[in-house]
């Protein structure tokens, strides 16, 4: 996880836009509240690192498509 960097973009295995990444947290990947959907925009959001299949360049790829990504709010 150490080549994941403030401000990367992430997607799904689909190419589909999740989130940006505001810092890594443990074994979390911590969102920007940007990216929080709709009535979400006052707390941050994660998702687990298991989830990460690749890093390439400035992007996170996932190993599952974004629709299934379990995102976590914080706690």
């Amino acid at each position: 996880m150490s080549e994941v960097k403030e401000h990367m973009k992430i997607v799904g295995k689909d190419g589909a836009h999740v989130g940006t990444v505001d810092r890594v947290e443990g074994n979390r990947i911590k969102l920007t509240r940007k990216d929080s959907p709709e009535g979400h925009k006052d707390h941050h959001h994660y998702i687990d690192t298991k989830y990460v299949g690749s890093v390439e360049g400035d992007v996170v790829k996932l190993s599952v498509n974004a629709d299934a990504v379990p995102k976590a709010e914080a706690a």
